[in-house]
């Protein structure tokens, strides 16, 4: 028994288990291109707002509205690797219409917009996250 148990060892020890090849997203799908706007571009922030407040008065019943975007900074670019969906995640401040300034986190996603047409937006603003979708805090809306 213990003859087998050292060779499965060794047998694993010299596999290269996690080597594989990494193939940019975009040469293996020709719908991708990793051209994606930056984390300033207004229509990022203005598709953040709009979802922030379709979501706030469609779900949440409630009038709030972002106002303005202030120190907005790019935090990861494809965090996870070349071969993944290009993403780009984003951190910043949001004035938002109850006069209270908060953090935002968002990310502009590759072919994740509407009917996978264009880049999408996916945003949390801290303590604005009432279904704790990305909690604690807003952590799990960056990488």
């Amino acid at each position: 028994m213990k003859w087998l148990t050292a060779l499965i060892t060794c047998a694993m020890l010299s596999t290269p288990i996690l080597a594989r090849e990494i193939t940019p997203a975009e040469k293996r799908d020709s719908s991708y291109n990793a051209n994606l706007p930056a984390c300033e571009d207004p229509l990022v922030l203005q598709s953040v707002s709009s979802r922030f407040s379709i979501k706030e008065g469609r779900f949440w019943n409630s009038p709030l509205e972002i106002v303005a975007f202030e120190e907005v900074h790019e935090v990861a670019w494809r965090p996870w690797g070349l071969d993944y969906i290009p993403r780009r995640f984003c951190s910043g401040t949001v004035l938002v219409s109850d006069g209270i300034q908060r953090r935002i986190n968002y990310s502009v996603r590759e072919k994740l917009g509407f009917l996978g047409i264009s880049w999408g937006t996916e945003s949390c603003i801290d303590g604005l996250d009432r279904d704790y979708s990305y909690a604690p805090a807003c952590k799990q809306a960056l990488p």
